[in-house]
């Protein structure tokens, strides 16, 4: 382990955040707000800390598996901890602990905010909440890798720990896999941004919500949300970004140049978005025969953008799920921990995991079927090694007990069964909105100190998943 090199990388990323601080002060700047000062501070203070192991460290060739695990975890977390200085800086509503909350919501993009009033913030600080969703959306470690090329074979072990990356139907170098992230995460920004503003939000909404929508984050500039707009045409453009941005970044890259048959043949794709319309149907109908809605065109509106907002991470809100019936709630708990596919912005169990979880029971009820068959989990005809089978297992068990563990931690807080099953959930999933107090309306302004540090505590496990930041408390990992 080399402490200087590690130093070096994690220095790099406070640069980029950098970047962005100079960029919120600009927005500051514009539109004549208090948040000048904090924000122009925070990035002065994120550029000299960075600056000094980037200009006395030598850059290094190879970077251990080791040394890569602990690059991105302390990444995360110094990028976490800088994120917050513009809050606290400029104090009012942000205590210690929600200007941690909040700083810590954006960068593992789960969206949940501590406040109860964002429209009464400066507009710098709205941006740089929406920027921080979206420098996590991508990965500070995925920027670090693009800035420095030299990084070598490291570079795909850091990007498989961060982002999930994925590049089925292509064989890609590393240094395609960063490129492609980028170009697909900027192209979609920018189109977005320029639907949403032609569709009727103001151009600074607009990148906001931008922003947002493909880091599958869910901060809003709006108390409302997109309920504030109440606009058909805003939420379809949403929902069809939501699903994009919820499907693999180096596949839709490879759809593109393909004419989309990639994309088309992609059985987790396939699956992700038929489990989406098919919940959406069933949620229609559960929220027609609760007797709530009389107009199926309504029910089925609110069904579609909730969920997809729900199943890609989002976390927008275009009405309020508070007086959902129970059999919406449990249905859209499964989407809350599946989430979307592996190499996306969108957190949870991922897709893949679940379709490869299913692959492997149904095989395994053939082999008990037939004992002397020889069956194998195939995906598009292919034969999955079992070792990545398991690992799908594995994960699915694990991910289940941990939501168990912080919903005993927030129950032990003071919170009713199902607000702490549901923040549990979301927290992990980085999903942001749940049930309960933190309904699609709601917020965690409500909770306790200890309920906010085990959120996020939970917010950063579950954007690392999991094995990135465990790996750090095996002792062997150290020798």
């Amino acid at each position: 382990m080399r402490p200087a090199v590690v130093a070096r990388y994690v220095g790099l990323a406070l640069l980029l955040n950098a970047i962005f601080l100079c960029l919120s002060a600009g927005v500051s700047f514009i539109y004549r707000d208090a948040a000048f000062t904090p924000l122009l501070l925070s990035a002065v203070t994120a550029f000299i800390v960075g600056i000094f192991p980037f200009i006395f460290v030598p850059p290094e060739i190879e970077i251990n598996t080791r040394e890569g695990y602990l690059i991105v975890v302390l990444g995360w977390c110094v990028s976490c901890l800088f994120g917050m200085l513009p809050y606290i800086l400029y104090g009012d509503v942000f205590s210690v602990s929600n200007a941690w909350f909040e700083s810590v919501s954006g960068y593992t993009t789960t969206g949940a905010s501590a406040l109860q009033e964002v429209e009464t913030l400066p507009y710098g600080l709205l941006f740089w909440r929406s920027a921080t969703q979206w420098i996590g959306g991508v990965g500070v470690v995925v920027f670090t890798l693009l800035v420095l090329p030299s990084v070598g074979s490291a570079k795909i072990r850091l990007s498989r720990t961060q982002a999930s990356v994925k590049h089925e139907d292509a064989n890609y170098s590393t240094q395609k896999i960063v490129r492609v992230i980028l170009n697909v995460y900027v192209g979609l920004t920018v189109t977005l941004a320029v639907l949403l503003w032609v569709s009727g939000m103001s151009l600074f909404d607009a990148v906001n919500h931008a922003f947002s929508t493909v880091a599958t984050g869910g901060f809003s500039t709006r108390n409302a949300s997109i309920m504030y707009y109440n606009s058909p045409l805003i939420e379809a453009i949403l929902i069809v970004f939501m699903v994009i941005s919820g499907i693999n970044f180096g596949l839709l890259y490879v759809s593109i140049m393909k004419k989309f048959t990639p994309l088309l043949n992609s059985p987790v794709v396939r699956y992700f978005v038929c489990a989406l319309a098919v919940g959406i149907l069933l949620t229609t109908v559960s929220l027609i025969s609760s007797g709530g809605y009389t107009s199926w065109l309504q029910a089925f509106r609110e069904a579609a953008f909730q969920l997809t907002s729900i199943a890609t991470t989002t976390g927008f809100a275009a009405s309020s799920n508070a007086l959902w019936p129970s059999f919406a709630i449990v249905l859209s708990f499964f989407f809350m921990l599946q989430c979307g596919c592996a190499g996306s912005t969108s957190g949870g169990i991922k897709a893949d995991r679940v379709l490869i979880f299913y692959k492997a029971f149904v095989a395994n009820i053939r082999r008990m079927l037939h004992p002397n068959a020889i069956v194998s989990v195939r995906l598009r005809g292919i034969s999955m090694d079992e070792g990545v089978v398991s690992a799908a297992s594995l994960f699915i068990v694990l991910y289940m007990l941990i939501a168990f563990i912080v919903t005993l931690l927030l129950l032990l807080s003071g919170l009713d069964l199902l607000t702490s099953f549901s923040a549990a959930v979301t927290a992990l999933s980085n999903v942001g909105p749940g049930y309960g107090e933190i309904y699609s309306l709601g917020n965690y302004s409500g909770f306790s100190i200890f309920a906010k540090i085990v959120c996020t505590v939970a917010m950063i496990v579950g954007r690392l998943e999991i094995y990135g930041v465990l790996m750090l408390f095996y002792y062997r990992y150290w020798r």
